[in-house]
Formats: C-alpha cells, sequence, structure tokens
C-alpha cells in the first residue's frame, strides 16, 4: 500500500457552501478527481450555476436548518452515503463590540454563531450519522469530514469578535468530534484559511484588503480557492490527518486591526 491514496473514483462527495469561494474550487478539484460531487448552497442560483460547470449535482439548502439538511443528506445519500464532505459556508461580518452606534447589536452576534459554527456542527452530525451506516473500507474508513476554520480563531482582529468566536468553536469541535467519531471509522479535519482571495474579502473595504494583503510573509499575496481545494484533497487522501486543525497561511499571523 503507498503511504498516500488515490481518490477512488465515483466517490461520493459533498461541498457545503460550493456555490462560490473556497466550496466552489473544492468542488471543481473533486469532480477533476473523479468524485461524485455534490454541491450545496443557500444560493439557489450560483450553485446551480456552478454544478453545471462542473458536472455536479446542485442542491439548495441553509446550514442552520437541522431538518432540512437531514432530510436532503436522506436524499442524496442513496445506497452509499457520502463518503468526503467538506462544509465552507460562513459569513464574515465586521462589527465593533462597541461602535459608534452603540453596542453590538446580539442578533447580529448570534447569526453569526448560527451560520458558522451550529451550521458546522448540523453539517457534520448529519453527514457522519449516514457515514456510520456505509461499509468500511480496506483501511477501516466510512467516510471525513473536513471543517473551515480561520485563522482569526487564534488571532481575531478588532471588529471579529462574532466571526472569531465563531471560528474558535469550529477549532474545539474537531479535537473531540475526531475522537469520538473514531470508533465508526470516520475521519474529522479542519482547516484554518488565512487571507484568501474569496467574495467574502472581496466584500471588506479597501482599506481592510489592503492591510491583510501587508501581513502576509510569503507568498506575498493573498491564498487561493484552489489552494485550500489543493489541501483538502490531501487530508481526504492521507488517512494519518485527523483530529486537528492546519493552518493554510503563508505565515501570516493577524494583527489587531
Amino acid at each position: 500500500m503507498s503511504a498516500v491514496s488515490q481518490i477512488p473514483q465515483g466517490l461520493p462527495a459533498v461541498v457545503v457552501g460550493g456555490g462560490s469561494g473556497l466550496g466552489a474550487a473544492t468542488g471543481a478539484a473533486l469532480a477533476a478527481a473523479g468524485a461524485k460531487v455534490t454541491l450545496i448552497d443557500a444560493n439557489g442560483d450560483a450553485v446551480r450555476a456552478q454544478a453545471e460547470q462542473i458536472g455536479a449535482q446542485a442542491a439548495v439548502c441553509d446550514v442552520t436548518d437541522g431538518d432540512a439538511l437531514a432530510a436532503l443528506w436522506a436524499e442524496i445519500s442513496g445506497d452509499e452515503a457520502p463518503r468526503f464532505v467538506v462544509n465552507c459556508a460562513g459569513i464574515a461580518p465586521g462589527k465593533k463590540i462597541v461602535g459608534r452606534n452603540g453596542a453590538h447589536p446580539l442578533e447580529a452576534f448570534a447569526k453569526t454563531i448560527d451560520i458558522n459554527l451550529n451550521g458546522s456542527f448540523n453539517v457534520l452530525r448529519v453527514a457522519a450519522e449516514a457515514m456510520t451506516r456505509n461499509a468500511p473500507d480496506d483501511q477501516g474508513s466510512r467516510g471525513c469530514v473536513v471543517l473551515t476554520a480561520s485563522v482569526a480563531a487564534y488571532e481575531g482582529q478588532i471588529g471579529q469578535a462574532a466571526y472569531a468566536a465563531s471560528k474558535a468553536g469550529v477549532t474545539g469541535l474537531i479535537l473531540p468530534a475526531a475522537r469520538e467519531l473514531a470508533a465508526h471509522g470516520i475521519r474529522v479535519m479542519g482547516i484554518a484559511p488565512g487571507v484568501f482571495e474569496t467574495p467574502m474579502v472581496a466584500g471588506f473595504s479597501e482599506e481592510v484588503q489592503q492591510s491583510l494583503y501587508a501581513t502576509v510573509p510569503f507568498p506575498h499575496r493573498f491564498g487561493q480557492p484552489q489552494e485550500y481545494a489543493h489541501l483538502a484533497l490531501s487530508i481526504l487522501t492521507n488517512p494519518m490527518l485527523n483530529g486537528t486543525t492546519i493552518r493554510l497561511d503563508g505565515a501570516n499571523r493577524l494583527q489587531p486591526s
């Protein structure tokens, strides 16, 4: 057996948040490698267009809706549940705890936690439950789930209280989930991207984008979504990667602002 396995042709895979950015790049890489890909996104137009472009299936769902996601998973699982699942769905609002208009709205904080953290757990729980019914492969594996954290989980900037807290929650979820699901032959990993060229970052002001770009030592640029996808596929094909979050940041450490 080689140290690093290859992706089996027709491997059932799901990318949540697959309509754009990191998720779209990951879905495209999986499809190019021969996986049978389903893209899920709350944006129906975006996910259908992306799925058509790469020859994947498309589904529309809100990651915070437990019943809807569970029903969708049952529908797409068929004879075999998805064996590789990547969750890239998330938001990154910027608000100070005490700003010009007063205190940080509690509703905005709760929404960020709901989508980024609760949504990640929702994907993990339905994916893992379905994977338990898969037949184990020759290494005893029934599947792998990758959740997207952020370097903000470690060095959250001013105005990122909600985002940093939500992503810190994702990083805290990885190890206990991996330990628990090991009994079922299911791996759980996290990726913590630095500053990547995505629609989320494009929504930041030019001043914020320049300040983020300036802090990346090398390569001295924004990360590319394809580089996230490359790491995701490396996690899939390396069975010893389990229970940790990998920083993907060009040695960047975010400054306070």
